[in-house]
């Protein structure tokens, strides 16, 4: 009877650490892909884009230091690197600093221009 509630207990705590690392991995996926959007569709230059991903982080709970993003510009090709670590529960009251990083390479859609 022991062994059975030491392998639960072992079960419960994995299943424990994989959820709290599932739910941070897809809130990655979606802040990433945020600031995709918003740098292919709404900021229009780098100060607008910084601000928009600081927004973004905040309302993804993403603890992103301005420093640590960078934003380079090559005609319609916009990157975005950066960096930020989150403190995820692995385990009951046991926390463990995940490194995350951001990498990623949009290439804006053309400006249509309409000819009078």
């Amino acid at each position: 009877m022991f062994k059975l509630l030491l392998k639960l207990a072992v079960v419960a705590v994995l299943a424990n650490a994989a959820f709290h690392i599932g739910a941070e991995y897809v809130t990655y996926i979606r802040f990433r892909d945020a600031i995709r959007g918003a740098a292919m569709f709404k900021a229009k230059n780098d100060t607008e884009l910084m601000t928009r991903i600081m927004d973004l982080a905040d309302q993804y709970d993403v603890p992103l230091e301005q420093e640590n993003v960078t934003i380079s510009r090559e005609e319609r090709r916009v990157s975005v690197d950066g960096w930020y670590d989150k403190a995820i529960e692995v385990m009951p009251n046991y926390e463990y600093p995940w490194h995350f990083n951001l990498s990623l390479e949009i290439v804006a859609p053309p400006t249509s221009v309409i000819n009078p």
